[in-house]
C-alpha cells in the first residue's frame, strides 16, 4: 500500500484535507499527517497544503528542517501543493515583507491590488474568496474528468505569476488573469482548495493518488 505524507507544519487545514483524500482514496493509500523528515522521504507521495502568511510558513518549514526534503519530494515524486503550498513552491512572494520561498517553481507571488473592478464595474474584493471557473490551459493527467471551466473555491490575496508560460496547467481571474494551477515536472499546485470544492475536487485528489508522476 502507498504511503501519502500530509506535511504537518502547524499551517494548514489538515483535518479537511486528510478526509478528502481518504474519501479519494478509497482505502487504497496509507495516509500520514508528519512533519517528520524520515517519513517524508519515504512516502511515496506528498501533500503540502496550507493557509496563512507565507512568511511564518517558510519560517516553519525551517524550523522543521523540512526545506531540503520537500524540495526533492516535488523534483522525484507525485507531489500535490495547495493554496498557501502552491505559493511555498514558488521562488519569491512579495507577502510579508518580501519572502524567498522553495524555489521549485520558476515564479513570484504578488498581492491582488485593491480598488479593481470585474467586466460589470463591481468592486472586487480582497481577499478573493468564493468560487471561480478554472480555464485548463495544458492537459494534465490530473485534469482527467474534470471538464474545462469547472468552478473550484479559492481563498488568496496573493497570486502566482511563473516565469515560464508552460509551468502554467490551470488559469482563474480575479480582476486579472492569475495562475490557479502550475505544474513542472512531478510537480503539482493548485491555487484553490481541492476538499472544499466537492465532486470536482475529489475527482483531483483521486487523480493525484492514481498519478504515476509523468507528465509531457
Amino acid at each position: 500500500m502507498e504511503q501519502v505524507v500530509i506535511v504537518d507544519y502547524g499551517m494548514g487545514n489538515l483535518h479537511s484535507v486528510y478526509r478528502a483524500l481518504a474519501h479519494a482514496g478509497g482505502g487504497r493509500v496509507e495516509l500520514q499527517v508528519s512533519a517528520d523528515v524520515e517519513q517524508i522521504e519515504r512516502a511515496d507521495r506528498i501533500v503540502l497544503p496550507g493557509v496563512g502568511a507565507i512568511g511564518d510558513c517558510m519560517n516553519e518549514l525551517d524550523r522543521l528542517g523540512l526545506r531540503d526534503s520537500l524540495i526533492a519530494a516535488a523534483r522525484n515524486r507525485p507531489f500535490l501543493g495547495i493554496c498557501l503550498g502552491m505559493q511555498a513552491l514558488l521562488e519569491h512572494s512579495e507577502e510579508s515583507g518580501g519572502c524567498a520561498g522553495l524555489g521549485v517553481v520558476p515564479g513570484r507571488a504578488l498581492r491582488f491590488p485593491s480598488g479593481e473592478r470585474d467586466d460589470q464595474g463591481r468592486r472586487l474584493k480582497v481577499p478573493h474568496m468564493g468560487w471561480s471557473r478554472v480555464r485548463q490551459q495544458q492537459s494534465h493527467p490530473l485534469w482527467a474528468g474534470i471538464e474545462d471551466g469547472t468552478w473550484f473555491y479559492f481563498v488568496h490575496s496573493y497570486y502566482a505569476v511563473a516565469d515560464t508560460p508552460e509551468a502554467v496547467v490551470g488559469e482563474a481571474e480575479h480582476g486579472r488573469p492569475f495562475a490557479a494551477a502550475l505544474a513542472s515536472g512531478s510537480c503539482f499546485a493548485v491555487q484553490f482548495h481541492p476538499e472544499k470544492s466537492q465532486a470536482a475536487g475529489l475527482r483531483l485528489y483521486r487523480n493525484f493518488l492514481e498519478w504515476d508522476g509523468s507528465w509531457s
